[in-house]
This record gives structure tokens, C-alpha cells and sequence, in this order.
């Protein structure tokens, strides 16, 4: 079996981990990272899904190396597309002119710039990149992680990696239980956290759905129309046993209100919807718009399909046992995807829906990995709860809680997906927050640290603290942490209950382009936490 020595092990190559390992090898360190796919880049690459972000992205709220992510995204359009002269000279280009963020571009783009990024690591050797390998065994000693082992998953052999330290960064906190970490999955109950929203009984089974994201162009006049999926009967009669009930059918235009939980008919009109935020399925997490180039170089636009009714309700990745068991359940909720696709081409009339295997990178036009929305969280040094991010819990209140440990801000609601466990769209106000320290420290074991959503929130919590630029901050904190440490020769227990050397971190973390606090000249407009003035 080979074995292999590094400082630090980043078990995940999403957006956390290219975070952690940009962030530690900018420290000097030495670095191996992996990852489970054979793209890094996670949410925004293998998954499929352009940014969540809240409005004021382009000021502030986010870290100084994740706005040069979203420039070098911009530039890279502008350094090798055919843009009309609009779109090169608009500062603040959309190239797919979603309305779920104002970066909605193609995975590869994302991909291209992030190993870019990493690149002058790998060349020097700091950095070393593992695609396609997956934990399967770690080694520890009373509080500590002293090896991982993780299966090729191309040629079936092993590698064991041995490190100082070891930041979980998997989507799933693939780590958690193979070292002893620790760890909740699903919804807490309300005596456990006193959450408003919190379920009367624990139900460690009940987490959020996740969903197999797929990119599709229109043609009009043309027939793309894929085989019959497997199952495509079953799902075609498919209704979703939720509390409050689902709208009907799951493959239908017809769904739920998430803030109301009313039913609403989303508007699909591939190719013709109008350029406005609200205004329909096609232009949603639209990635390419083709008016954004010049006249020919594109005979579509291609939009990015993560909508409910792909929203996987029949089992949960975060408790199966293992790699194989994963991947069976993955496997139908393809078809679950596959189906919706199918009933578009040949129940709506759409057969001019084109699946872009070449946009996901894959044989079967589906993405490479899962989107998933709830991890594994660690049993945390400090849990955030939502009566602590809740603009109902803080009335009045312009903030979430302020913590002396923060390592980072970030905005988004309290939004919660329908869960396996029966349980519709849960949608809370909630208000700029900051990240703690607290939260990605397990509270025994002393070299591991959460670096994307498997930090310490509850299944409440994890509604606002999973989006791409907070998990982005999350893994670039825990990588700086881990670096901080290796200098230090301390624990993270040991710098945050330090309160010296946990200034001296922070004021590292503010020199390095973090933002630890939101601008207190923000204002509210009409109460509504979030618009602002400035």
C-alpha cells in the first residue's frame, strides 16, 4: 500500500476544500488535497449549481480571494469567448444572465479558474491534487486523526496519507464517522436546541433532499428527445408525502411557495422568457445566454436545471453505509432527473430540449456528483442555532449574534428543501451573520477541522450557512487555521480559548481579505432585512 506525508489533508475538493488548500498553501505549507470526483470544484463544477448569493456580493460580505474567484470567472469569458462589445465592457458581466446570482456561468469556466488558481502550487509542489479517491478507513490515537486511507476509485487500490493535520471537507462529512469525530445528521429536536423551527422529536434520519442537476439548450423545430427513463412510470405518478401536502404530482409546472407553502405554476418558456429576476424556469440558473455573444457562436442558451422537481425525497446520502450504497441511491435519483427531462420533451410539447452532456462533462448528460444540501455536522465547539441568525428571533435587530470568534460573514435565509423525512420547505427571514471559529472545532478531537457545511449548525441553521461564498469562507478559514496552528504548535482549542492569539489570527485573517463583521452604516429599507441602503 503507498503511503504518503503531508501537513495538512484536505479530504474534499469542493468549494471548501479549494478554499482550505488555496488558503494553507498561500501560508507555505504542505498540501494534499482529494477529492471524490474527478473535477474539483463542487457545488460550482461536479454539482452543477452557479452561486447562491445575497445581493451586496460585488461590495462586501464575502472574502478577498473569492471576489478574485468571480473577477477571474468574468475575465475568463472576456479573455476566450466572442462577447459583443456590451458584454465585454459590462464590469459586472453575467454570462448566462441567471437571476439566482450575478455570476451564473458553465462548470468548466468555474474549473478552469480554480485550477488556475491552485496551479502555481502544484507546479512548485506544495500542492498535491488526488481526483477520484474516496475515504474508506482512518487511523487515530486517543484525540488525534494520524492517518486517512482512501480507495482509488479508477484502479481500485489504496493510499494512506498521513498529516499534521486533517480538514474534512466532503460534502457529505465523509470523515466524521471513519476517524471518531463526533457528528449529528438530520433535525434536532426542540428540546435539544429550543429552535422555534425545530422538530418535537429528534429524527437524526430526516435530512433535506438532494438533487442530480442537469444542463439542457432548446431547439426549436428539433427532436432531442432521450429514451424512456427507467422508472419514468413510477415517477410519472409520483406524489411526495410532505407536511403541508405537496401541490400534486411531483413531474409537473405546479409546486409549493416556499416562504407561503401556497401552490404556485412556474412559468417554463425555453428561449423567450424575459430577461427579469422572477421571470420563469428557463432563465432561473440560466449559465450561457446566447445574446451575450456575438451573432452565431451560440444557437441557444443553455440553463442549468436544479428545480423541485428533481428533489430526491427517498432516501438520505448522509446515513448510508458506504461508497456502494451511495451510489445506488444516487443511481435512481438520476432516473428521478432523467424523468422530469422526459416528461418536459414529451408530455409539455418541449422535444427541442437538448441534454448538455458536453456542459456536465459526462456520458450520461447528468452532473458528475450529487448537489448536496445537508451534510453530516460535527458536534462543534459551538452550535449556532436560529434563534441566533433569525430576524423573528432578533426583532428589531439590524445583525444576527455577534460572536468574538468570527471568522467570516455571510447572508442568505433560513432555506431549508423538502427532507426525506416528510417535511416541506421550511423558509425563515434571517439577517447578516457571522461565522465562528467555535464552529468548525470538534469538541474532542484535536487535529480535524470542518471546512464546508459539516460545521457545527443544527439541521435549521445549515439552511443559510450551506451556500457557495460561506462555504467558500468556511474552507479558506480552516485552511489559514490549520496553518495558524502548524506555526504556533497549538491546537485550534488552544487559539480560540486564547483570547490573545485569537486576535492575532483574526487580525492574519483581516490582513488576508477577510471580512469578520458586517458595515454597521448599512440601513434598512422599509424592514425588510434584506435590502439595504448604503
Amino acid at each position: 500500500m503507498k503511503v504518503l506525508q503531508t501537513e495538512i489533508l484536505i479530504v474534499g475538493g469542493g468549494i471548501g476544500g479549494c478554499a482550505a488548500a488555496l488558503a494553507a498553501c498561500e501560508d507555505g505549507r504542505r498540501v494534499i488535497l482529494t477529492e471524490e470526483s474527478d473535477w474539483i470544484g463542487g457545488q460550482l463544477t461536479s454539482q452543477m449549481t452557479p452561486p447562491d448569493e445575497h445581493g451586496w456580493i460585488e461590495e462586501f460580505g464575502c472574502t478577498r480571494s473569492y471576489r478574485k474567484f468571480r473577477n477571474a470567472v468574468r475575465e475568463f469569458y472576456r479573455d476566450n469567448y466572442p462577447l459583443t462589445e456590451a458584454a465585454r465592457n459590462n464590469p459586472l458581466l453575467n454570462p448566462g444572465d441567471g437571476w439566482v446570482s450575478p455570476i451564473c456561468a458553465e462548470p468548466k469556466v468555474y474549473l478552469s479558474v480554480l485550477r488556475a488558481m491552485l496551479a502555481p502550487f502544484v507546479e512548485s509542489g506544495s500542492l498535491t491534487i488526488l481526483t477520484e479517491h474516496f475515504p474508506v478507513k482512518a487511523e487515530t490515537e486517543t484525540d488525534e486523526v494520524r492517518r486517512v486511507t482512501l480507495l482509488n476509485l479508477k484502479n481500485g487500490a489504496e493510499i494512506t496519507i498521513s498529516a499534521d493535520f486533517f480538514l474534512d471537507a466532503t460534502e457529505l462529512g465523509e470523515l466524521l464517522p471513519l476517524t471518531n469525530t463526533e457528528f449529528v445528521t438530520g433535525a434536532e429536536s426542540k428540546s435539544e436546541t429550543g429552535e422555534p423551527s425545530a422538530k418535537d422529536k429528534s429524527e437524526p434520519h430526516n435530512s433535506q433532499a438532494f438533487s442530480v442537476c442537469f444542463a439542457m439548450s432548446f431547439h426549436a423545430g428539433e427532436n432531442h428527445t432521450i429514451d424512456e427513463p427507467p422508472n419514468y412510470e413510477f415517477w410519472r405518478g409520483f406524489v411526495p408525502d410532505l407536511t403541508p401536502q405537496w401541490s400534486g404530482k411531483i413531474l409537473s409546472l405546479d409546486a409549493i411557495n416556499p416562504r407561503t407553502l401556497e401552490k404556485i405554476s412556474y412559468n417554463f418558456a425555453p428561449q423567450t422568457e424575459e430577461n427579469k429576476a422572477f421571470a420563469g424556469l428557463w432563465t432561473y440558473r440560466r449559465i450561457l445566454h446566447a445574446e451575450n455573444f456575438t451573432a452565431g457562436a451560440f444557437d441557444s442558451d443553455v440553463t442549468l436545471v436544479n428545480y423541485p422537481q428533481i428533489d430526491y425525497l427517498l432516501d438520505d446520502l448522509s446515513n448510508a453505509a458506504g461508497y456502494d450504497e451511495k451510489q445506488e441511491i444516487i443511481a435512481e435519483a438520476k432516473n428521478q432527473s432523467l424523468s422530469f427531462l422526459y416528461w418536459l420533451q414529451t408530455e409539455k410539447g418541449f422535444a427541442g430540449l437538448k441534454l448538455r452532456g458536453d456542459v456536465s462533462g459526462t456520458a450520461d448528460g447528468l452532473a458528475k456528483m450529487p448537489y448536496v444540501r445537508e451534510s453530516r455536522r460535527i458536534k462543534a465547539e459551538f452550535t449556532i442555532l436560529e434563534q441566533q441568525v433569525s430576524a423573528a428571533c432578533r426583532a428589531g435587530e439590524k445583525f444576527a449574534e455577534k460572536f468574538d470568534d468570527s471568522v467570516g460573514v455571510g447572508f442568505y435565509r433560513i432555506d431549508l428543501h423538502p427532507s426525506v423525512g416528510g417535511d416541506n420547505y421550511v423558509d425563515v427571514e434571517a439577517l447578516p451573520f457571522q461565522i465562528p471559529l467555535g464552529a468548525l472545532v470538534p469538541q474532542a478531537v484535536e487535529n480535524l477541522l470542518a471546512a464546508c457545511k459539516n460545521i457545527g449548525t443544527t439541521h435549521i441553521t445549515n439552511g443559510c450557512y450551506r451556500l457557495h461564498p460561506v462555504e467558500w469562507n468556511i474552507g479558506e478559514a480552516a485552511g489559514n487555521l490549520a496553518a495558524f496552528c502548524l506555526r504556533k504548535n497549538l491546537t485550534p482549542r488552544e487559539i480560540r480559548s486564547d483570547k490573545e492569539l485569537l486576535r492575532e489570527f483574526q487580525n492574519e485573517l483581516v490582513a488576508k481579505g477577510f471580512e469578520l463583521d458586517w458595515r454597521e452604516d448599512l440601513i434598512l429599507e422599509n424592514g425588510d432585512p434584506h435590502r439595504f441602503a448604503m
